[in-house]
């Protein structure tokens, strides 16, 4: 499988949110810290799920918060945050959510790739749980199916 890096910058277990945006600005800053992204991406995630609503929970206890390439965009990256608290998205199956990954991508190629490969780990019911209860970035790591990954 063929997912984008995750060093430990990426990963944040048991954040605390307190609400949906709060979340998504985890995996943002996720994102920019691993190198990933400008610290405005963040704030085009939050404008996607404004615009578009709480899609990006794509299965019980899981968002997949990301937006379109663009400038604020240095390379493809992947974010994992667990919520110590879960959060609603407004999602009317999913809610609440307890892991939130950020993705950014540079182009449409990487961007449907990279979901694609992200929806064949979570075609695993337990997953999103497992992922949940990980306790550093080398099980997360070992849960997505990616190889390496430490900065």
């Amino acid at each position: 499988m063929n997912l984008p890096p995750l060093p430990d910058e990426a990963v944040v277990l048991g954040a605390h949110a307190a609400d949906w945006r709060g979340a998504v600005r985890e995996a943002g800053r996720a994102l920019t810290r691993s190198g990933a992204t400008r610290s405005d991406y963040a704030d085009r995630m939050i404008a996607v799920i404004e615009e578009f609503g709480a899609y990006v929970v794509i299965a019980p206890g899981l968002a997949l918060a990301h937006a379109r390439p663009g400038r604020d965009v240095l390379h493809e990256g992947l974010a994992v945050v667990t919520l110590a608290e879960p959060v609603a998205f407004g999602h009317p199956h999913n809610d609440p959510v307890n892991v939130v990954l950020g993705l950014a991508v540079a182009n449409a190629e990487e961007h449907v790739a990279s979901v694609a490969n992200l929806a064949n780990v979570f075609n695993d019911a337990g997953a999103v749980g497992r992922l949940a209860r990980a306790r550093d970035a080398g099980e997360v790591r070992a849960l997505l199916g990616i190889d390496g990954g430490a900065a």
